[in-house]
């Protein structure tokens, strides 16, 4: 990875106003956090991660800015993002450095993608970028680099270390592991798309805005004075942003493929121009004619087929999760009682969980943990390659990706 590094301000920002209640606890927190106070922030160029470096630096710590350049071009974490994140740390008169990792993303993320969709699953790109993008080489580069052994992001979650006196309560082993849990903000809780990493990166990260909500932020970030206080969201994935929709991301490399769109008896009603276009649960945009609304239920890649059917037969009580990352706890040994989320915006849902043993696949890969959960009541919109996160309450107990289920074919 190429680094580019701007040199440190003389001088650091002068005293800001009265933090809100909210912002003080955090500050708090952050001073009472054991060991060095030394940390290398993630910065986008958003207002959560400008917020994020802006309480460390209050809080006393010895802060040092770096972004990764993803892409290049048009996008939130491309130009205007790289130009904003080093405002910031111009503002806050820390150092800011510059990771070149766009061969890292497009291998990891891009074309990850890209195979997932042509094959008929709906990937989850989020939380395998956060593990093999993000969270594993900042801190490569803040150890190696800076010797820093922490980093720091705007990520709406919290970490509760091993060390800490009243660890929650999990339903299997959870000695000595620390543990992720939700944000305290449930609009904005991103826990979801941290389930993937591993305990030895988890120990090291700091989320200063785990308890604090979107409007607390905004608050602080105002209070600061920072440019980014009312820059608005983003509300695509970062690659529909740079390629101006997800179909035009998939059209740049997917050629058309026409196939059929079948009724789940087979009955064929009508055409399209590529599965990629399409995810399980879906009703509008398909282009056929029924008696009563059609929801996309199964994607098949051999086939090159869309199946829809009425919505009654789009659900399922079951699904079958592969390369699971158990997190908080010890993977179990027989089933146990959980609550799951299928999608980033899906409420909890009660299900139960049966350990299944490995394939072989999954330990030439590496993740040799799978499950089965059935759930509790029947679930809508279940999707292969989307992320089944497991809780317990606010604890993350861990999770993995759905499979597709021959069972339901």
């Amino acid at each position: 990875m190429a680094r580019f590094s701007a040199p440190p301000q003389p001088t650091a920002p002068g005293a800001a106003p009265a933090a809100t209640p909210a912002g003080a606890a955090a500050i708090e927190r952050l001073r009472a956090w054991p060991g060095v106070r030394r940390v290398a922030v993630g910065l986008s160029g958003g207002v959560d991660s400008s917020l994020t470096a802006a309480l460390l630096v209050e809080a006393g710590w010895q802060v040092e800015g770096l972004t990764l350049w993803l892409m290049s071009g048009k996008g939130a974490c491309c130009a205007e993002g790289l130009v904003d994140a080093a405002a910031i740390c111009d503002q806050l008169g820390v150092p800011h450095h510059v990771v070149d990792s766009r061969a890292t993303f497009q291998t990891q993320i891009v074309e990850f993608l890209v195979e997932g969709y042509g094959a008929g699953v709906t990937p989850l790109p989020c939380s395998r970028c956060n593990r093999e993008v993000k969270f594993g080489p900042m801190l490569a580069w803040a150890a190696e680099e800076r010797g820093m052994g922490r980093i720091a992001t705007g990520h709406y979650a919290r970490v509760r270390l091993s060390e800490a006196a009243d660890p929650l309560p999990v339903p299997g082993d959870g000695k000595g592991r620390h543990q992720l849990l939700r944000g305290l903000d449930q609009r904005k809780d991103q826990s979801y798309f941290l389930y993937d990493l591993p305990q030895e990166i988890l120990g090291r990260l700091v989320f200063p805005l785990g308890e604090l909500t979107k409007a607390d932020t905004r608050l602080e970030a105002a209070r600061h004075g920072l440019r980014t206080a009312e820059k608005p969201e983003s509300q695509d994935l970062c690659l529909a942003d740079h390629h101006g929709s997800m179909k035009a991301f998939l059209d740049a490399y997917l050629p058309p493929r026409q196939g059929q769109i079948v009724f789940s008896d087979g009955r064929v009603l009508g055409e399209h121009d590529g599965i990629e276009h399409f995810t399980i649960g879906q009703r509008r945009g398909l282009g056929v004619a029924w008696s009563e609304p059609l929801h996309v239920v199964r994607l098949d890649g051999a086939m090159n087929q869309v199946v829809v059917a009425p919505r009654s037969e789009a659900a399922r009580c079951g699904a079958l999760v592969g390369a699971v990352n158990w997190l908080s706890m010890a993977p179990p040994e027989a089933p146990i009682a959980v609550e799951v989320q299928v999608r980033y915006r899906s409420g909890p849902e009660p299900a139960t969980l049966f350990p299944l043993p490995a394939t072989e696949a999954d330990r030439q890969a590496g993740r040799p943990h799978r499950c089965r959960l059935e759930f509790a009541e029947e679930q809508f919109s279940i999707t292969p390659g989307q992320a089944a996160v497991f809780y317990a309450g606010e604890v993350v107990l861990g999770g993995g990706l759905i499979q597709k289920d021959p069972s339901a074919a």
